[in-house]
Protein backbone atom coordinates (compact mmCIF):
# COMPACT_ATOMS: atom_id res chain seq x y z
CA UNK A 1 0.00 0.00 0.00
CA UNK A 2 1.14 3.51 -0.74
CA UNK A 3 0.92 4.53 2.92
CA UNK A 4 2.41 7.99 2.50
CA UNK A 5 0.09 8.78 -0.40
CA UNK A 6 -2.93 7.54 1.55
CA UNK A 7 -1.99 9.69 4.55
CA UNK A 8 -1.45 12.80 2.43
CA UNK A 9 -4.69 12.31 0.49
CA UNK A 10 -6.94 11.42 3.39
CA UNK A 11 -5.52 13.08 6.50
CA UNK A 12 -3.66 16.13 5.20
CA UNK A 13 -5.59 17.16 2.08
CA UNK A 14 -8.96 15.58 3.03
CA UNK A 15 -9.58 14.29 -0.48
CA UNK A 16 -11.50 11.23 -1.60
CA UNK A 17 -10.12 8.61 -3.93
CA UNK A 18 -12.70 9.76 -6.48
CA UNK A 19 -11.40 13.35 -6.40
CA UNK A 20 -7.80 12.27 -6.98
CA UNK A 21 -8.86 9.78 -9.67
CA UNK A 22 -10.74 12.53 -11.51
CA UNK A 23 -7.66 14.77 -11.36
CA UNK A 24 -5.57 11.96 -12.86
CA UNK A 25 -8.23 11.14 -15.45
CA UNK A 26 -8.63 7.53 -14.33
CA UNK A 27 -11.46 5.57 -12.74
CA UNK A 28 -11.87 5.46 -8.98
CA UNK A 29 -11.31 1.69 -9.06
CA UNK A 30 -8.08 2.12 -10.99
CA UNK A 31 -6.87 4.74 -8.50
CA UNK A 32 -7.85 2.51 -5.56
CA UNK A 33 -5.88 -0.40 -7.04
CA UNK A 34 -2.84 1.84 -7.48
CA UNK A 35 -3.06 3.25 -3.95
CA UNK A 36 -3.28 -0.33 -2.64
CA UNK A 37 -0.20 -1.23 -4.77
CA UNK A 38 -2.15 -3.75 -6.85
CA UNK A 39 -1.02 -1.82 -9.94
CA UNK A 40 1.85 0.67 -10.25
CA UNK A 41 1.41 4.38 -10.86
CA UNK A 42 2.83 5.55 -14.16
CA UNK A 43 5.61 8.12 -14.09
CA UNK A 44 3.20 10.70 -15.50
CA UNK A 45 0.75 9.99 -12.67
CA UNK A 46 3.52 10.30 -10.08
CA UNK A 47 4.58 13.66 -11.54
CA UNK A 48 0.98 14.87 -11.58
CA UNK A 49 0.43 13.83 -7.96
CA UNK A 50 3.67 15.47 -6.94
CA UNK A 51 2.50 18.72 -8.50
CA UNK A 52 -1.05 18.34 -7.17
CA UNK A 53 0.13 17.93 -3.58
CA UNK A 54 3.05 20.38 -3.93
CA UNK A 55 5.54 17.76 -2.76
CA UNK A 56 8.56 15.91 -4.12
CA UNK A 57 7.84 12.48 -5.58
CA UNK A 58 10.25 10.82 -3.13
CA UNK A 59 8.26 12.34 -0.26
CA UNK A 60 5.08 10.66 -1.54
CA UNK A 61 6.18 7.33 -2.99
CA UNK A 62 8.31 4.55 -1.59
CA UNK A 63 11.65 3.99 -3.33
CA UNK A 64 11.20 1.87 -6.46
CA UNK A 65 13.50 -0.86 -5.09
CA UNK A 66 11.22 -1.39 -2.07
CA UNK A 67 9.30 -4.65 -2.26
CA UNK A 68 6.20 -5.37 -0.22
CA UNK A 69 6.99 -7.88 2.49
CA UNK A 70 10.65 -6.97 2.85
CA UNK A 71 12.36 -4.59 5.18
CA UNK A 72 15.00 -3.63 2.64
CA UNK A 73 14.84 -0.09 1.38
CA UNK A 74 17.41 1.25 -1.05
CA UNK A 75 20.35 2.59 0.93
CA UNK A 76 19.31 0.89 4.19
CA UNK A 77 19.31 -2.62 5.55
Amino acid sequence: MQIKLYDIRKNKKHLTQQQVAEYLGISTKSYRDKELSRHPFTQDEMFKLSSYFGMKMEDIFLPRKYHIGTKEVEGRQ
